[in-house]
C-alpha cells in the first residue's frame, strides 16, 4: 500500500512538472532592439574648395561729351574657369537646414569683341576675382542636401581698349570693384560623416557701371553691364558631427 502510494504521487508530480517545463521551453528569447541607423546630420562649421566655370556678358555704351552722345557698341561673354575655397556654418532642425557662407575666388573669365562703330578697335573685359556673400535655406534627405541661397556678390573687373590688327593695348582701366547681389541653387551629398561633395550653380546681378580709361587728353568713358552666370562643383568639410 505505501509503495502505491508513494507511486501515484510520484506520477501527479510529473504530471504537473512537464507542463510547467515544456511552458519554459517554448518561452522565445527576448533581445533588445537593434539601434536605429541616425539620419545624417548637417549642422556645423564647414570649410571647403570649389572650382568651376563662369561667363562674364557685358555690353559696352560710348559716352561722348560726358555722355550727351551715346553710342553702343557691342557685347561679348568673358568666359574662362574659377576656382577657390568657401567657410560657412549651418542649423540643422528636422529636414530643414540655414545657414550662411562666405566664398571667395580666383577668376580667369576673358571676352572681347571688336566695337561696332569703330572696328578698329577691340574692347576687352576680364574678370580677375569674385567673393559672394550669402544665406541659404535648404531640405535634407538624410545625406542628400537641396538648398537655394541668396546675397551680396563682389567682383573685380579689368577693361581695356586695343588695336584691333596689333591686338596691343591702348586705353587701359584701374581695376574695378563692383557690388551686386547673387541668386543660386545647389545639390550636396554627404559621402562620409564629415565629407560632401556638390553641385552648385549661381548667377550674379551687377549693376552698370562707368569705366574711364586712361588717357592723358579727353579719356574715353564706357557704360559697362555686367551679368554672370556660375557652375561649380564644391567640396566640403564640416568639423564635429
Amino acid at each position: 500500500m505505501n509503495r502505491f502510494l508513494i507511486a501515484a504521487t510520484a506520477v501527479v508530480a510529473l504530471g504537473i512538472a512537464a507542463p510547467a517545463y515544456a511552458a519554459d521551453l517554448a518561452q522565445p528569447a527576448i533581445h533588445a532592439p537593434a539601434p536605429a541607423d541616425a539620419m545624417y546630420n548637417w549642422s556645423g562649421f564647414y570649410v571647403g574648395a570649389n572650382a568651376g566655370a563662369g561667363s562674364s556678358h557685358s555690353c559696352w555704351t560710348d559716352l561722348i561729351l560726358g555722355g550727351l552722345i551715346t553710342l553702343d557698341q557691342g557685347c561679348h561673354d568673358a568666359t574662362g574657369a574659377v576656382a577657390g575655397a568657401q567657410i560657412g556654418y549651418r542649423w540643422q532642425s528636422s529636414a530643414w537646414v540655414l545657414g550662411i557662407e562666405a566664398q571667395g575666388d580666383w577668376g580667369g573669365l576673358q571676352g572681347s569683341n571688336e566695337q561696332v562703330f569703330s572696328p578698329a578697335f577691340t574692347q576687352r573685359s576680364r574678370v580677375n576675382a569674385l567673393g559672394l556673400f550669402t544665406a541659404q535655406a535648404g531640405y535634407a534627405i538624410d545625406n542628400a542636401l537641396f538648398y537655394l541661397k541668396g546675397g551680396a556678390a563682389v567682383t573685380n573687373n579689368h577693361f581695356d581698349f586695343l588695336s584691333t590688327p596689333s591686338q596691343a593695348v591702348i586705353y587701359d582701366s584701374p581695376d574695378q570693384a563692383r557690388w551686386g547681389g547673387t541668386l543660386g541653387a545647389g545639390i550636396e551629398y554627404g559621402f562620409a560623416s564629415n565629407w560632401s561633395l556638390g553641385i552648385e550653380y549661381d548667377h550674379l546681378f551687377m549693376p552698370d557701371e562707368k569705366v574711364t580709361f586712361n588717357a592723358p587728353v579727353l579719356p574715353p568713358e564706357d557704360n559697362i553691364t555686367q551679368g554672370i552666370d556660375l557652375v561649380m562643383a564644391r567640396l566640403n568639410y564640416r568639423f564635429g558631427g
